[in-house]
């Protein structure tokens, strides 16, 4: 059974309708960079080149997004956490606009809907604001039926062409109602993002959760006071969703370099039908959101080489926005073969060091869980070494990473402490490093690795919200109008910059074919 109630989008006195918010520009929202070094030896060498996407050229032409929160309300949920919960909610509530949809389903020992997917007008947000003030904690804890019924309206919708859909769960306690919610088939439709509310509930699930969905993410909220915060973080990346379907293919140029391994995270890989060919599908994309690729290759042995150098790498990407299929023109990673063997690029350390460092959280982890703790905690101390030893010290990442070891360093004193704190911050870590996507764990004000301006912005009205929630908050659209202001060409600047390096790769080809013909 699922639900195809959901509430059509038609056009209101705010006068917002979806055409509103569509613009011509498609070129431009996934700006690609090809990072690697210039030259390399002349013999077999091992070589790397980085690739990193960054969404980009929001605009005024954001996708609306169908969001379903399922909500804990347990007997464990009784008193200051419910309360925070619906100050929370109300956040969300005030910031969707009426190109949104909202759907609230709550569970205790069984679950339950509270209202359809609901366009948000003034009155749908009355109404939906009412229903949550209206909530009640008691009975068990059935993650499983929540989960399940939150999947039915996402998957029964009568309209979902070219809207971004997401689920939020939020648990306070380790289910003791129904069947194992990390079982459920989640598909690859939807991102599931869990929160894990207070020191009680059960990280390994809403963990495995979020891992088993499409670009989930698990945060530890252990402090009542940052569900607002969490909850603002998330919202604000599917309100500046940039691109959907966002496809990756590298593919190694024959007799010029062979593909050892293409490292994305957790995004799934799967290989074409030419040799040497991998592509990462990695789903939506936040507006100035980042992933980044390492592709390992090896080089070939070479007699020197004068000219402009040999392509090693095809990169190809595609997307949709608005419903409509974009495919990027094809570039190439260039490198000239002198015999020089030149440093690697910064950012390809910085890389490298980030992805050693959520290896070690990771086997730190496992280490902890098999109550090793004290070479748990000689892992983190060897990964701390590691960053000290970086040769570029003041870079913002590298001190990201260095203050989230430190917290997980204190939360290993003693296995009890890991078991009630540790684990869950380490597994948030984990499902962040490898979706490369903000997600709350910590202290917030300092350890905010991946987060996106919108969402800074987004955390810090939060936090206001959460002291006074009387107070009125901007919409999603005056946040809009305000970036556009700090930023007025940015819109356009996306689709410029694909232009112009469409233009700069055309000319190097025709470069490449008078080279030849001499």
């Amino acid at each position: 059974m699922s639900f195809n109630d959901d509430q059509p989008i038609v056009a209101t006195t705010q006068d917002v309708s979806e055409e509103r918010y569509r613009s011509s520009f498609v070129a431009g929202k996934t700006k690609l960079s090809i990072i690697n070094k210039t030259e390399a030896p002349l013999e077999e060498t091992k070589f790397k080149v980085m690739l990193e996407l960054t969404g980009s050229g929001l605009g005024n032409d954001r996708p609306g997004v169908d969001l379903v929160t399922v909500l804990d309300v347990s007997g464990s949920m009784e008193g200051e956490k419910l309360e925070k919960m619906k100050i929370a909610m109300q956040f969300v509530i005030k910031k969707l606009s009426p190109i949104d949809r909202l759907s609230v389903v709550t569970f205790e020992a069984n679950s339950k809907r509270l209202c359809p997917l609901r366009q948000i007008t003034e009155s749908a947000q009355s109404d939906i604001e009412n229903l949550v003030t209206g909530l009640k904690a008691s009975g068990g804890t059935n993650i499983t039926a929540g989960l399940e019924t939150g999947l039915k309206v996402i998957n029964g919708r009568t309209l979902s062409s070219g809207r971004v859909a997401a689920i939020i769960l939020m648990s306070d306690g380790e289910q003791n109602a129904g069947g194992d919610a990390a079982q459920v088939d989640i598909g690859n439709i939807v991102p599931v993002f869990t929160f894990g509310f207070g020191t009680k509930h059960d990280p390994t699930v809403l963990n495995a959760i979020a891992h088993k969905s499409k670009g989930g993410t698990y945060s530890d909220v252990q402090n009542q006071d940052n569900l607002s915060i969490a909850f603002a973080g998330c919202l604000a990346g599917l309100l500046t969703v940039v691109v959907q379907d966002l496809e990756l293919t590298v593919t190694q140029v024959e007799t010029e370099s062979t593909i050892e391994n293409v490292r994305a995270g957790g995004y799934p890989q799967s290989k074409g039908n030419e040799a040497g060919s991998v592509t990462i599908s990695f789903g939506d994309l936040y507006d100035k959101e980042i992933r980044k690729v390492m592709v390992d290759l090896v080089l070939p042995s070479v007699g020197k080489r004068a000219g402009p150098g040999a392509d090693i790498i095809q990169i190809d990407y595609t997307y949709s926005n608005g419903g409509k299929p974009f495919f990027a023109n094809t570039l190439y990673a260039n490198v000239r073969r002198t015999g020089a063997n030149t440093e690697e690029k910064e950012e390809v350390l910085v890389e490298e060091n980030r992805l050693k460092t959520a290896m070690m959280i990771k086997e730190a982890r496992s280490m902890a869980d098999q109550k090793r703790l004290e070479e748990a905690r000689d892992k983190i101390l060897n990964a701390q070494s590691m960053l000290d030893d970086e040769k570029t010290p003041d870079n913002p990442l590298i001190e990201m990473l260095k203050i989230e070891l430190q917290q997980l360093q204190r939360l290993m004193k003693s296995q009890q402490m890991y078991e009630k704190k540790g684990r869950p911050f380490a597994l948030s870590s984990e499902t962040s490093h490898d979706r490369q996507r903000f997600a709350t764990r910590g202290d917030v004000e300092k350890l905010r690795l991946f987060a996106t301006p919108r969402m800074d912005a987004y955390i810090d009205q939060a936090k206001a919200f959460d002291e006074d929630p009387s107070k009125p908050l901007p919409t999603s659209d005056q946040d809009m109008l305000k970036e556009l202001a700090a930023d007025p060409l940015g819109t356009i600047a996306g689709a410029l910059s694909y232009h112009i390096q469409s233009a700069i790769q055309s000319l190097q080809a025709i470069d490449k074919i008078i080279n030849k013909a001499r």
